[in-house]
C-alpha cells in the first residue's frame, strides 16, 4: 500500500508541462531512452539494431590504402614484448632413430619359381595394383581402383597402389532456376475465377507481402477451380495462416494446400488443422519444417482432429513423439481404407454400407446393425468397416 500511496503524487501531474520545460539536449536524451531497441535480434541488421549515437565529425573522405599504410605503420612501431627464455637454436636430448622392425620369418621362407620371381621384379606399380585387386587384396587400395580393375581387362590404374586416392568427381547440379509466377497477375486470374488456372505455385519467392498472401485467402474464398495451392519457402506467418483456416472453411475445390517452411508458430498451425471439419475437399495438407517446433501440446491437438475428419488422406508433419505418430498414421490409413472401400463397390451390388465421413473415429468406430466385436471386427482395427450387400 506504501508504494501504491507513492505513485498518488504522480496522478495530477502534466506531462506537456514538463515536456515544454525540457532543453534541446534533454529531449534528445529521453528520445534515445524512447527508441525501441533489440540489440539481440539476430534477424535484423547490425546498423538497425541500435541507433547512431556518433557525434564527431568526420575528419576526412574514407581513403583504404592510407588506413592500411597507417595501421601496418602502426604494427612495425610496437615494440614486441622479450622472451623470458631467449632462443638460442641449441638441441638438448637425443636423436630419435626409428627402430628396425623384425623380418617375418614365413615371409622369409617364401619362394616362388624363378619366372614368376622374374616376372613380379619388373613389374610396374600398375601391374602390381592389378594384380593385387585380382588376388582380392583389395585393402591396398581404394574401391574405386579395386573395382575398376576387376571389371576391365586392361590395366586402368595408372598410378600405382601407392597413388594418392583422389575424391570422385561428380558432375555439377546446376541451381535450380528462381520461380517465374507473376505474383500480381495470378492474384488477378484467381479473383476473375480463371478456369484454366487449376495450380497456384509460389514457392520460394521470398519478396511477397504479407497482405498480398492474405488476399490470395481471401481470393480463394469464391474462386471454383484452383485445386493446389503452394506457398513453400514465403516467409508466411501466423496471419497468413489465420487467413487460409478461414478460407478452408468456405472453399469446396480446393484439394492441395503446402504451407512448408515458413515461420508459422503453433497457434497458426492449430487454427488450419481445427478449419479441417468445416471442409470436406482437401485431400492433402503439408505443414512441415516450420520456423520453430510445434511441441507435443499442438502435437496431440493436431492428431485429436486428424481422426476426427475423414476425407484428409496426406499429411505432411514429421511428429517428434511415437504416440502422436502412429495415432495420426492410423487415421491416415482409415481415411485411405474408407476411399478404397467407397471407389470398390461393384456394379452389380444393390447396397454399400460405409459409415458416416463425420462419424468415423478411431475411438468410437459406428457399426452397422447386425455387426457386433464377436463377429471378427474390433474397435481398434486399423480398416473402417465396409459391408456389400
Amino acid at each position: 500500500m506504501s508504494y501504491r500511496r507513492e505513485l498518488e503524487k504522480y496522478r495530477d501531474l502534466d506531462e506537456d508541462e514538463i515536456l515544454r520545460a525540457l532543453t534541446e539536449e534533454e529531449l534528445r536524451t529521453l528520445e534515445n531512452e524512447l527508441d525501441e531497441l533489440d540489440p539481440d535480434n539476430a534477424l535484423l541488421p547490425a546498423g538497425l539494431r541500435q541507433k547512431d549515437q556518433t557525434t564527431k565529425a568526420p575528419t576526412g573522405p574514407f581513403k583504404r590504402e592510407e588506413l592500411l599504410d597507417h595501421l601496418e605503420k602502426q604494427a612495425k612501431e610496437f615494440k614486441d614484448r622479450e622472451d623470458l627464455v631467449p632462443y638460442t637454436g641449441e638441441k638438448r636430448g637425443k636423436v630419435w632413430v626409428p627402430k628396425q622392425k623384425p623380418m617375418d620369418p614365413v615371409l622369409e621362407s617364401v619362394t616362388l619359381e624363378p619366372e614368376l620371381e622374374e616376372a613380379l621384379a619388373n613389374a610396374s606399380d600398375a601391374e602390381l595394383c592389378d594384380i593385387a585387386a585380382i588376388l582380392g587384396m583389395h585393402t591396398l587400395m581404394s574401391n574405386q581402383q579395386y573395382y575398376q580393375a576387376l571389371g576391365s581387362s586392361s590395366i586402368v590404374n595408372k598410378e600405382g597402389l601407392n597413388s594418392v586416392i583422389k575424391p570422385t568427381q561428380y558432375k555439377p547440379v546446376p541451381d535450380e532456376e528462381p520461380n517465374s509466377t507473376d505474383v500480381e497477375e495470378t492474384l488477378e486470374r484467381i479473383k476473375n475465377n480463371d478456369p484454366k488456372l487449376e495450380e497456384v505455385n509460389l514457392n520460394n519467392i521470398r519478396n511477397i507481402p504479407i497482405p498480398t498472401l492474405k488476399a490470395y485467402a481471401e481470393a480463394l474464398k469464391e474462386n471454383s477451380y484452383v485445386k493446389k495451392f503452394s506457398i513453400v519457402g514465403t516467409r508466411s506467418n501466423d496471419p497468413v495462416a489465420y487467413a487460409l483456416a478461414e478460407m478452408l472453411k468456405v472453399n469446396k475445390v480446393l484439394k492441395t494446400l503446402n504451407v512448408e517452411s515458413n515461420f508459422i508458430s503453433g497457434a497458426g498451425i492449430l487454427r488450419l488443422v481445427e478449419a479441417l471439419p468445416y471442409n470436406t475437399s482437401l485431400v492433402e495438407l503439408k505443414i512441415d519444417n516450420q520456423s520453430q517446433p510445434l511441441g507435443n501440446k499442438v502435437e496431440m491437438e493436431i492428431v485429436n482432429m486428424l481422426e476426427k475428419n475423414a476425407t484428409l488422406l496426406k499429411f505432411g508433419y514429421h511428429f517428434t513423439q511415437q504416440g502422436p505418430r502412429l495415432r495420426a498414421s492410423n487415421a491416415m490409413m482409415n481415411n485411405n481404407d474408407l476411399v478404397f472401400c467407397i471407389g470398390a463397390r461393384p456394379a452389380a451390388s444393390p447396397r454399400l454400407w460405409v459409415p458416416h465421413l463425420q462419424e468415423l473415429s478411431l475411438s468410437t468406430p459406428p457399426l452397422p446393425g447386425g455387426l457386433s466385436t464377436a463377429q471378427g471386427w474390433s474397435p481398434s482395427a486399423p480398416w473402417a468397416p465396409c459391408l456389400v450387400e
